[in-house]
């Protein structure tokens, strides 16, 4: 039997090793290995992969917005070939023929022939057109609202994508928490498992001695059975919890996970931040009203005419001649000035306003959902730590009870009941201690994602 108190003495100190946050690793491992894992899940993660090409598009958009204000260069042609159609009649002969003759008798010679009326036809017939036209806005109101609502829009695609990498930061180290839990709780099944065995082992030796009747050895045998009862369902809990931790990193569900057993409870100045104006939510809201206040200026812009400039580089000619004569440039200043549409840009300009109106009361009313979402994290932060505390002041007297029962028992002044009675309450305490620290986490990991403090890379 004394070989039995001093198996229980070890695992006991064991079983409090899980129990109470005695750790063998450093913290700053801990947090590295996390970090990589947070790291990894955020590169691997296919939402954050799609968002990134939306931003990408974006960008691409925003360099295509910019491009408007450069110098545009096209090249174009025409060929005509005609015949009929309509005509401009020129009366040469009647109108040079009978001074021709007269000139001809004057001078005895034929130097000057009659002439035919002539018939001219209006459609060009081989004739062709080809030119380089440079087109440059001078002054495009909507070109320039248009290039700050695309650079906003880019900001907005950049604040989507910490919100979806947040959220992400939080299901991760959530389910991380979720593994450690499970892995410690399986710990203490087995430590626990091996010390219902050797009671029973013990046991059924004393029952064949007849030292003690067959209740011992029946209730040390159920004991055996209910912790490889409960060990069963840990392990299972414990690789459904790696299961879905590897789901997030988007890596095959069996892979193994680097745990430390590393966990201290957050500081007061990280639990009872109340800042929630670096949440993606808020941010995104910002330029929705700012995109919202260029959508206005660009309902606005009739007011400003727009300016451009053009020039014609080409050659024109009959019968595909090309030559000094048929080259020529063409240089020009266009104006466009809106002066009435019957309303039109009136109702515009107060669209924007009806819409800026609507992202002031989201604003305010998202600001005081987010500040209440954080007060009720905070609330359950407390009760979290109160557990905490209650299960840690439960386990040291757990711990002592048994300790006393083992010691009634190797007296002989207490039954195995008793005994087990005591292991019982003290594995519970145990299991409740583990519970209770990374329950702390997990609800320190809600606030983190309420305030937006976690510094994401």
């Amino acid at each position: 039997m004394n070989n039995i108190f001093q198996k229980s003495t070890n695992y006991y100190w064991l079983a409090l090793v899980l129990g109470i946050q005695i750790f063998t690793t450093s913290q700053v491992r801990a947090q590295s290995r996390l970090d990589q894992y947070i790291q990894q899940g955020i590169e691997s993660n296919q939402s954050i992969k799609q968002q990134a090409f939306l931003l990408q598009k974006n960008m691409y958009v925003l360099n295509e917005a910019k491009t408007m204000f450069l110098p545009n260069i096209t090249f174009s042609t025409t060929y005509t070939k005609a015949d009929g159609g309509r005509t401009i009649d020129f009366p040469a002969g009647d109108l040079l023929n009978g001074a021709y003759a007269t000139l001809n008798q004057l001078t005895g010679s034929n130097s000057f022939p009659q002439l035919q009326n002539q018939h001219v036809q209006i459609n060009p017939d081989n004739f062709y057109d080809a030119r380089f036209r440079t087109t440059l806005p001078v002054l495009n109101a909507e070109l320039i609202y248009n290039k700050k609502i695309r650079s906003q829009q880019v900001d907005l695609q950049k604040a989507e994508i910490l919100l979806y990498k947040r959220e992400l930061v939080k299901e991760v180290k959530t389910a991380y928490y979720n593994y450690l839990k499970a892995t410690n709780a399986v710990k203490i099944y087995q430590s626990f498992l091996q010390l219902v065995e050797e009671g029973e082992r013990t046991n059924t030796k004393l029952f064949e001695n007849a030292k003690i009747n067959r209740t011992a050895v029946i209730r040390s045998r159920n004991e055996v059975s209910k912790i490889n009862a409960s060990l069963t369902t840990a392990r299972k809990t414990e690789e459904s919890a790696r299961y879905y931790f590897n789901f997030l990193l988007n890596r095959p569900l069996t892979d193994s996970i680097l745990a430390d057993e590393i966990v201290t409870l957050p500081t007061q100045d990280q639990r009872q931040n109340n800042d929630v104006s670096s949440r993606e939510e808020l941010s995104k809201l910002k330029i929705s009203k700012d995109i919202n206040e260029n959508l206005n200026g660009l309902a606005r812009s009739y007011l400003i005419p727009k300016i451009g400039t053009y020039l014609d580089l080409g050659s024109q000619a009959f019968d595909w001649k090309f030559n000094q004569n048929s080259r020529y440039y063409f240089w020009g200043i266009s104006l466009e000035w809106n002066l009435f549409s019957f309303g039109k840009n009136t109702y515009r300009i107060k669209q924007t306003i009806a819409d800026k109106q609507a992202i002031t009361s989201q604003t305010d009313y998202v600001q005081q959902q987010l500040l209440t979402e954080l007060k009720v994290r905070q609330a359950n932060m407390q009760s979290a730590i109160a557990r905490y505390q209650a299960a840690q002041s439960q386990l040291k007297t757990s711990q002592t009870y048994y300790s006393d029962m083992t010691k009634l028992y190797k007296e002989g002044m207490a039954i195995y009941i008793e005994l087990l009675d005591a292991q019982n309450q003290w594995i519970d305490a145990q299991l409740q201690a583990n519970i209770a620290l990374f329950d702390t986490w997990i609800s320190f990991t809600a606030i983190e994602r309420a305030n937006a403090s976690f510094n994401i890379q």
